[in-house]
């Protein structure tokens, strides 16, 4: 019975259709004809139920060889939530990349030859100057990356609740989670057949990698698009040949969590990672995550 239940389980979740079509074939009397059923079945069905021995031969026409191991079957897949999100049902022309995201990728892009190029990075500093000089007037430099560590997560964090569609992520990834699952079960009970079958099914969802990639790396480019110009800010800040000079009060030695005194902002404390970029990345790691639960936003699919 467990056998039968297997097979009808991975058929099901093979051809979704079948799953009302058999618990109607369980309900009809007598023996089962082809010429009876073709209106309900195509051949290539038809062919698979004989194939798995879930249909055998009567004496005029064909039986199911284990009816209670056909329901179980059915069961099976009921009680695992039905077959696994069509990822077709979830594409949505909205979630496509659109002429804006494609800019906003480009521009990024171009963004970076600041962290080469002097005379991009002095046009960009300079530029966002205007912008952040006074609050760096305002407070001291470890207080205004904490202020920018807030702001580029509170952006960052609702471009990834708005431009993400969760929904999308979270049939792919329970997708390949049910396949590893079924590759499992066939690998325990030595089903050759069945593992041939899902190693060509994990093929195909190879391209399902590459829209959920895409899916993640959209609101990336927004954030990059806007994040990069103030990471350029600080280090034109804090370059000691650059045209930017701190202006606020600043102390003579820098006490930072876990890593303790440095001399200056460009001082290296975890290899070639300065002592400002670590500031950055653990004051905007802590807000971030304040600022989700916060706001309540969901910024990976949940399965």
């Amino acid at each position: 019975m467990a056998r039968t239940a297997e097979k009808v389980r991975d058929l099901v979740e093979e051809d979704p259709a079948l799953q009302d079509v058999l618990a109607d074939l369980l309900d009809s009397e007598g023996e089962l004809r082809w010429r009876d059923v073709k209106g309900d079945l195509t051949s290539g069905q038809w062919g698979r139920l004989l194939q798995k021995d879930i249909l055998v031969e009567g004496d005029d026409g064909f039986r199911f060889a284990d009816p209670e191991g056909v329901s179980e079957g059915l069961d099976l897949v009921t009680e695992g939530g039905g077959v696994t999100p069509d990822i077709e049902d979830v594409e949505d022309e909205d979630t496509s990349w659109s002429t804006y995201d494609k800019a906003a990728a480009v521009g990024s892009l171009g963004l970076f030859a600041g962290y080469s190029i002097g005379s991009v990075r002095d046009l960009i500093g300079g530029g966002m100057d205007l912008v952040l000089g006074p609050l760096d007037q305002l407070l001291p430099f470890y207080a205004v990356i904490i202020v920018l560590a807030v702001l580029t997560g509170l952006y960052s964090t609702i471009l990834q609740g708005n431009l993400m569609n969760m929904e999308k992520m979270g049939a792919y990834q329970e997708r390949m989670k049910e396949i590893q699952e079924r590759q499992k079960d066939a690998r325990e009970r030595g089903d050759d057949e069945a593992l041939e079958r899902i190693r060509e099914e994990q093929m195909d969802a190879m391209g399902d990698q590459m829209g959920m990639f895409k899916e993640q790396f959209r609101p990336m480019v927004w954030i990059m698009l806007i994040t990069i110009p103030v990471f350029l800010w600080m280090y034109w800040k804090i370059l000691p040949s650059g045209s930017g000079a701190i202006v606020g009060p600043e102390p003579s030695q820098i006490v930072m969590p876990l890593v303790g005194t440095v001399e200056s902002w460009q001082a290296g404390v975890l290899g070639p990672l300065q002592a400002w970029i670590l500031w950055y990345i653990l004051a905007s790691i802590s807000f971030s995550q304040i600022i989700r639960k916060a706001l309540n936003i969901q910024t990976t699919p949940s399965t």
